[in-house]
């Protein structure tokens, strides 16, 4: 039985001495702190790095993605990553009325369907009666049991609460009377979903309201989808169906906009991969057998960081290619966990014969020109088997 260590990590990382003095000097410091011997050091360090991130957040969203982007390695994406989110805790001064702000997003993970339509539908990614699914929230206590929270009408894209936003929502959270000047607009652009005709389609939308609650009170804190999942499913669901679209619409639980953004990623690609497996193994065994499979990393220059690993699925006896998922690698993910989140999956769907390919691959098959997809005939120099 061998490890998913055998897969190495197929992306580029920029190398920190190009990097500008105060990144360096960041990178420098999250190293020193995952590599701290006592944990009076490692903390003593972390503080100094909450002090440049809490005037990133202040200030420039520009100056904060550019940090992440030239991270040098995943642990030090990781470990900045947990560093923001604590400043992001720690949040703004309560308003004269002893009261806290707090902004969270829902991450959706939105699977469709058309069925009997000939043309492609559009969601437009605006609810009709978001405060429906607000009082199913209140009904079973989410939001540890507050009951003053709004949700807005718009369904967003991850890029809306990504890092160049970050610092501009993060001000929201300062109560208007705290605040001198003109009130900040608190407002984000709905992203509206296409539906093709006769295909699935997996969606990742972000659902952002606000609560008020006395200071330090973590609302956030339950990062599980307790008895409210059910029925806000159904809710959810209902509103965005379109036409004849199929929706089941997949709530996680509410969070700050970092774990959110992570969370909702990472059970996008999930749900992505299950559809795929379940669609490719169910054709494969019922026309030519029992499916083997195939996981492999690559460079591709559009994937997330320049590199992905693919779940390849073939028969030997079917003389078509195999079949393949793009599975994307984002910046907080190490490859042995989501290489293991598809041997998981391939357990799940009983596919013993699974191949974990060494080395990293091209994005193109030389030959076709094709997106490169492996059989286990096909695979060049020895792979491991798990």
């Amino acid at each position: 039985m061998t490890s998913v260590s055998v897969l190495p990590d197929p992306r580029g990382f920029p190398d920190p001495h190009a990097a500008a003095p105060e990144h360096a000097r960041l990178y420098a410091l999250a190293g020193e702190a995952l590599a701290a011997g006592t944990r009076q050091h490692s903390d003593a360090l972390d503080r100094e790095i909450r002090v440049f991130l809490a005037a990133y957040l202040a200030s420039s969203g520009d100056a904060l993605a550019a940090l992440f982007t030239g991270a040098p390695s995943v642990a030090v994406t990781r470990h900045l990553w947990r560093e923001l989110d604590a400043v992001w805790r720690q949040g703004r001064a309560p308003g004269t009325a002893g009261l806290a702000l707090t902004v969270f997003a829902v991450p959706i993970v939105i699977v469709s369907g058309v069925e009997g339509a000939t043309t492609d539908l559009a969601q437009p990614g605006i609810l009709g009666a978001p405060e429906s699914l607000a009082a199913i929230l209140r009904e079973h206590g989410a939001l540890g049991g507050s009951q003053t929270f709004a949700l807005a009408n718009a369904l967003v894209s991850s890029e809306a609460i990504e890092l160049p936003q970050l610092p501009e929502i993060f001000a929201w959270q300062e109560l208007p009377e705290s605040r001198s000047g003109d009130p900040l607009p608190r407002a984000l652009p709905p992203s509206p979903m296409n539906f093709p005709a006769g295909r699935e389609g997996v969606h990742l939308r972000f659902l952002v309201g606000s609560a008020l609650a006395r200071p330090g009170l973590d609302l956030l804190a339950d990062d599980e989808v307790r008895k409210w999942g059910v029925p806000f499913t159904k809710e959810l669901s209902r509103q965005l169906a379109v036409g004849a679209t199929s929706v089941l619409a997949l709530a996680r639980a509410p969070q700050r906009p970092l774990p959110a953004l992570a969370a909702g990623r990472a059970a996008q690609r999930e749900v992505g991969a299950q559809m795929f497996a379940s669609n490719a193994i169910r054709k494969l065994r019922g026309s030519v057998g029992e499916p083997s499979a195939v996981i492999s990393a690559h460079r591709a220059a559009d994937a997330p960081g320049g590199g992905e690993l693919r779940l390849s699925l073939s028969s030997p006896f079917a003389p078509r290619d195999a079949e393949g998922f793009r599975c994307p690698l984002y910046p907080l993910d190490r490859v042995g966990d989501v290489a293991s989140m598809l041997v998981d999956l391939m357990a799940d769907c009983r596919v013993t014969d699974v191949h974990i390919a060494t080395g990293v691959h091209a994005d193109r098959d030389p030959a076709t020109g094709l997106t490169l997809l492996f059989k286990p005939e096909t695979l060049p120099g020895p792979a491991a088997v798990h």
